[in-house]
């Protein structure tokens, strides 16, 4: 019976995913606009975390957390990019593709792929009818995720870890410079490592509720790290920091002594 709920949850899931996407995608299609890409990615992830918890209406403290967890990454992810957007005006990855409705939908429909997998550990949690006692697991998961959302919160981190001197070196005034100091003195990319952590701590907290098929969910964490390390996070920032940095001896020497992930190891 719970496997079966699983198995109609994220087929529902998924219809409202890709339906989110291409209803979006048309309209952007039409439009010739990305500014709401990001949002509607964001959205999505909030809308389907709530949703999956209302449909079985058990509201167990596990689901409400891990939720939550989702909810709140959502509207901190969503709003940045949005802003972001908006301040810019356009966004460089869809330069070549905005003009093109085929390779555009693709785009959409890999931000519902993106959307589906990464959610899908919080989805199987949402569908379980009987609730389980709190486990190690669930604390460290959900450890793990605040240190991650703390880590992910760039800007408050950089000043925590720097104090005045970092506000003061990096001011209006010497807008452009590479950052190198406090917690990127010991890895090139702590957001990125803090978005994996989340991730993971939420898988990790359901593996405490999961069964048998279920723990595919593991492909959550693996497909995000994946996609930030080969795909749009990592080499995108590399490629942008080597355009506006490159020429600078101190950056050259950063990058080459500085991990890039996990500090001392990757």
């Amino acid at each position: 019976m719970g496997s079966n709920l699983a198995k109609s949850n994220l087929v529902k899931a998924a219809a409202v995913d890709f339906g989110i996407q291409w209803a979006c995608w048309a309209v952007a299609a039409t439009l010739k606009t990305e500014k709401f890409y990001d949002l509607a990615g964001s959205s999505t992830f909030f809308l389907l975390a709530l949703q999956s918890l209302r449909w079985n209406r058990t509201y167990f403290t596990r689901q409400k957390v891990q939720t939550g967890m989702v909810m709140a990454w959502a509207v901190r992810l969503g709003t940045f990019l949005f802003t972001r957007i908006l301040k810019e005006g356009h966004d460089k990855r869809f330069n070549k593709v905005r003009d093109n409705p085929r390779v555009f939908w693709f785009y959409w429909t890999v931000q519902g792929v993106w959307v589906l997998l990464t959610l899908l550990p919080t989805l199987l949690v949402n569908s379980k009818k009987e609730d389980q006692p709190l486990t190690k697991k669930d604390y460290i998961g959900w450890g793990l995720w605040i240190a991650g959302f703390i880590l992910r919160l760039s800007p408050i981190i950089r000043n925590l870890a720097s104090g005045i001197i970092l506000i003061t070196r990096y001011s209006k005034v010497n807008y452009g410079q590479f950052i190198n100091v406090g917690l990127w003195k010991m890895v090139q990319y702590p957001n990125y490592l803090g978005e994996i952590m989340m991730w993971s701590g939420l898988y990790l907290t359901s593996t405490s509720v999961l069964k048998g098929w279920e723990h595919l969910a593991v492909v959550s964490p693996i497909f995000l790290t994946y996609l930030l390390t080969n795909l749009s996070g990592i080499p995108l920032q590399e490629k942008s920091a080597m355009r506006r940095y490159g020429s600078n001896p101190d950056f050259l020497k950063h990058i080459q002594n500085t991990k890039k992930l996990i500090p001392f190891i990757w």
